[in-house]
């Protein structure tokens, strides 16, 4: 495993860096919910970010960061889907080619927004293995410069100042909790929580369906996520091995959660506040039903991931 993680410095460059392109998204609370878990949960709204969820900042920290003779020949991604637009409309900014390699099973939403923002989609059986053979043929045939979607110092960075943004504005925060699928985000979370917090408890939320996070961190290896099965779509990849160390060292706990309290979770935050959140954001919210995390008389923050939910596949 790699002993390299990002600093201080490197998440509060990020945010310079990225500050122009990408938005400071709000912090929502409900009444209803701190009622209801008998805590003060500070929702940090990644659902409203630039091409729909946090992906996007560490999307513009690697394009911004890019050596400068990939600048014509453009970057490559795989990915399920909110990467994908988010490294799309990354590339837009600098009028750079993205090329994007996307499962076939994506949710039309995220197609559509991909191409919207001009990048070229080449799709992919909706295997890991699929991915990572289309993607080196993309690569061989284009010379772009391959930007992963988690397993990456600059994305790793660059998503931890979602947290950097919540630590600024909530002072006294006991616990963040927020989803992981292939580990970006909480790597970054659980580091910027380290930096710029006091004693915050990091804890990872994952779809039983999908547990591959929970197992790696159970055996102290990486165990890959293999046919996985979930309604939180965003939430299938397997941890990568930038990451896997960050997350062993400064993440408290990672629980799952069962596909139906999900589904009830996304109502919940449908109904009660108004927003539209896409299934994986809706994991954190579920461990607080299902009562996996204690967070009475506590302050908490939940990084709501993303709202890029295609919703005809939604029954509720």
């Amino acid at each position: 495993m790699l002993d390299y993680r990002p600093n201080k410095s490197d998440i509060e460059n990020a945010y310079e860096r990225i500050s122009p392109y990408v938005h400071n998204t709000p912090i929502h609370s409900s009444t209803l919910l701190n009622t209801r878990f008998s805590t003060n949960i500070f929702f940090k709204c990644e659902n409203f970010q630039k091409a729909g969820s946090f992906k996007s900042r560490g999307a513009v920290n690697a394009i911004l960061s890019l050596p400068k003779k990939y600048s014509t020949i453009g970057v490559a991604t795989h990915s399920s889907g909110n990467f994908a637009q988010a490294l799309a409309r990354a590339a837009s900014i600098l009028n750079i080619p993205s090329y994007i390699v996307m499962p076939e099973n994506a949710p039309k939403v995220k197609i559509d927004a991909v191409r919207d923002y001009g990048g070229e989609i080449t799709f992919c059986k909706p295997t890991l293995s699929a991915r990572e053979e289309t993607i080196k043929k993309v690569i061989s045939s284009t010379g772009a410069f391959e930007i992963h979607p988690y397993d990456n110092y600059d994305i790793i960075a660059g998503q931890g100042t979602a947290t950097l943004e919540l630590c600024q504005s909530i002072q006294n925060l006991d616990i963040i909790l927020c989803p992981v699928g292939g580990g970006g985000l909480i790597s970054g979370t659980a580091l910027a929580a380290s930096f710029f917090g006091n004693n915050i408890k990091v804890i990872a939320c994952e779809p039983k369906g999908a547990d591959d996070a929970y197992r790696s961190m159970k055996a102290g290896k990486i165990i890959p996520s293999i046919d996985p099965n979930t309604i939180a779509d965003g939430l299938l990849t397997s941890l990568g091995t930038r990451n896997f160390p960050i997350i062993q060292k400064y993440v408290d706990d990672i629980v799952t959660v069962g596909e139906d309290t999900i589904v009830e979770a996304m109502r919940l935050i449908y109904e009660r506040m108004k927003i539209v959140i896409e299934p994986s954001s809706a994991v954190p919210l579920a461990a607080l039903i299902e009562d996996r995390v204690d967070v009475r008389n506590k302050n908490v923050g939940i990084i709501i991931s993303g709202g890029n939910v295609d919703l005809s596949k939604i029954s509720f």
